[in-house]
């Protein structure tokens, strides 16, 4: 098999875990049962031993491809156009709901001919654990199950399957208006047997017949929709919302709660390079911009659940917060030990392959500013906070005042030493800023006189030595002048004025060219120049799209009374728009030919595409940003 681009993509998924499918209608990544589980489909990263499971038609020339979803759900539809015929590869996982609680996991694909005549091909290779286990093949009435000791998948199909290799292969074709199911069952303790009903669900899986698959369809649909119609935003940017608040949706692990960064890892941020990351964890950074999403389009539930999974992480071992993680497993735990899985190629050869991440041990300074404006959010838009977590927040604010002047890794995970910066001063000064506000709010004790000074401190050393006469502009850490994208946060954290000259030349700044010394390439944003600011690894990456969003916000409030600038707001979002997939999903970065780099889909660029729409579409109707 050749590699797909990255953006070549759909998920499906039932909050547990997901599955990428491709538009040649090959699933290349399944995680089991997990979505940080080990992966048993993984061709995404090495397309000789990764393993995947392909329904598509052998003609020659290859059938032209489309790929959408049903109207308002995670439903996956492939659609497969040729001389002979039209035919469709519907992929979904049906949800656990309070009448089906404990389904099994299960991929359903069912395959469809809508117009004339379309012969297809099934292969199924499953590679269990990374590609690094054996397993073994028995058939069985209900098809074929894939067994190891500790995990297997159940093959359900209505035609005949013959063993190649470590895997299956089928033929079948089909008519106008015929359609065959075939469904994926992950199984728990499958060393004794796939027949047994044994599996991560109350009864046996099978195969299901039309009429079963037309209500699993249905149910599946209807779920989806339920769940939608619960949005808010009735805005000019509706179908992108919604898509956006749908993708968040299926990246939460409904038993915590927990939302994680993206279903992937080690997709590259430079093809052929280094910069190749687990992200398939809850970051605590993207804790405030989770809950700010959520709740401004009216997802409180989501939003409620998630502040809970926060509450359950917040605890110091012994006084010492700084063990207070960056990331989490999306079941809470803590070790999340980085390995290099040098059997596989990586995607197009990209090395090393990464499970794991080893950010987890890093300091970052700036989680506690973020986690305070979560909880701040929660707070005044979802439910009143426990004295409880009070008294945990108000420790933990004493520690930021003891230790905001210690250098650290930054936002960006960077590997090349710890420096001062200018982003982690600024969620430090955010920490306390949002912990007098709520301890205001709410009369909560407090030591307010301590906060205040140690906050107007943070905010003067910002503007002192965050602050390059040069360059005119804030940078990425004191004692230099590369600019950093993440300083165009500062407006919406109410840390600067939007229509601040200092804050205006930096918005300036970061939106001139490269060549120019800025960080924007036709509307595009890079993170910061990793020339004139090394970051311990080697190679470049693309733009990072959700500071493409964040300058879109930037702009957008300081356009409220500068038209010209809200206009460059409205063109640069609508410009960053076009750089989603046809599925309306984003990557991490948009690499130099406008391909997707880095994990795929990302929950954080979603999350700003729904800010940036909301305060844009409320601007532009003569109403402020909030």
């Amino acid at each position: 098999m050749a590699y797909l681009p990255i953006e070549d993509y759909g998920i499906v998924g039932n909050m547990r875990t997901c599955a990428l499918v491709g538009i040649n209608g090959s699933v290349d990544w399944f995680c089991a049962p997990n979505f940080d589980s080990p992966s048993v489909f993984g061709a995404i990263l090495d397309d000789a031993k990764g393993g995947y499971f392909q329904i598509t038609p052998p003609l020659d020339p290859p059938p032209a491809h489309k790929q959408f979803y049903w109207p308002e759900s995670n439903v996956l539809v492939t659609r497969f156009l040729a001389a002979s015929g039209v035919a469709e590869v519907v992929d979904f996982m049906p949800v656990s709901t309070p009448g089906h609680p404990h389904r099994h996991t299960e991929l359903i694909r069912r395959v469809s001919c809508v117009r004339g005549t379309m012969p297809f091909i099934l292969e199924c290779y499953p590679a269990f654990n990374y590609a690094r286990d054996d397993h073994r093949i028995e058939f069985n009435e209900e098809g074929v199950a894939f067994l190891t000791d500790k995990l297997g998948l159940q093959l359900s199909a209505n035609c005949s399957l013959d063993r190649q290799g470590g895997g299956v292969v089928g033929a079948f074709v089909l008519t106008e208006g015929h359609t065959e199911t075939f469904t994926i069952s992950v199984l728990d303790g499958a060393g004794s047997g796939a027949g047994n009903g044994v599996g991560n669900g109350a009864g046996a899986p099978h195969h299901h017949s039309e009429a079963e698959s037309d209500r699993l369809f249905e149910e599946t649909v209807s779920y989806w929709r339920n769940w939608l119609a619960q949005c808010t935003y009735k805005g000019r940017w509706r179908e992108m919302v919604e898509r956006s608040a749908l993708v968040l949706k299926l990246l939460t692990y409904e038993p915590t709660g927990a939302i994680i960064a993206s279903p992937t890892c080690s997709l590259p941020e430079d093809l052929g390079g280094e910069r190749n990351w687990d992200y398939r964890y809850t970051w605590i950074r993207d804790a405030a911009f989770t809950l700010y999403g959520l709740l401004r389009i009216g997802f409180t539930h989501e939003a409620s659940r998630f502040m809970h999974w926060l509450e359950n992480q917040i605890d110091q071992q012994g006084e010492d917060w700084q063990n207070l993680q960056i990331l989490y497993g999306i079941d809470g735990r803590r070790h999340l030990e980085e390995i290099n899985l040098d059997h596989l190629d990586g995607y197009r050869g990209s090395r090393p392959v990464r499970v794991g991440n080893a950010a987890y041990n890093q300091l970052q300074m700036d989680i506690y500013g973020e986690l305070m404006d979560s909880i701040y959010l929660y707070n005044r838009y979802g439910e009143p906070i426990s004295y409880e977590l009070w008294t945990k927040l108000r420790r933990m604010t004493n520690w930021v005042c003891d230790n905001w002047r210690r250098p650290d890794e930054g936002i960006w995970e960077t590997r090349g030493g710890r420096q001062h910066f200018v982003y982690s001063k600024l969620m430090c000064w955010v920490m306390l800023d949002r912990a007098i506000r709520l301890a205001d709010l709410r009369s909560f004790p407090s030591e307010r006189v301590r906060w205040r000074e140690v906050r107007d401190e943070i905010y003067e050393e910002i503007q002192t030595r965050g602050w390059s006469r040069q360059r005119q502009a804030f940078v990425q850490h004191y004692d230099s002048d590369s600019l950093d994208a993440s300083n165009l946060i500062m407006p919406l954290v109410f840390f600067m004025s939007p229509t601040d000259p200092r804050m205006l030349n930096t918005i300036d700044a970061i939106n001139a060219s490269p060549e120019q010394g800025g960080l924007v390439s036709d509307s595009l944003v890079y993170r910061y120049n990793a020339e004139l600011s090394p970051d311990g690894l080697t190679g470049q990456e693309g733009t990072f799209n959700m500071c493409t969003f964040w300058l879109v916000e930037a702009l957008t409030r300081a356009g409220w009374g500068d038209r010209r600038r809200l206009e460059q707001a409205r063109l640069m979002f609508e410009k960053m728009l076009g750089y989603a997939n046809h599925l309306g999903l984003y990557a991490e970065e948009t690499g130099p030919r406008g391909e997707g780099l880095g994990n795929f889909p990302q929950a954080f660029t979603h999350l700003s595409l729904i800010s940036s729409a909301f305060n844009l579409d409320r601007t532009l109707n003569a109403g402020r940003p909030i």
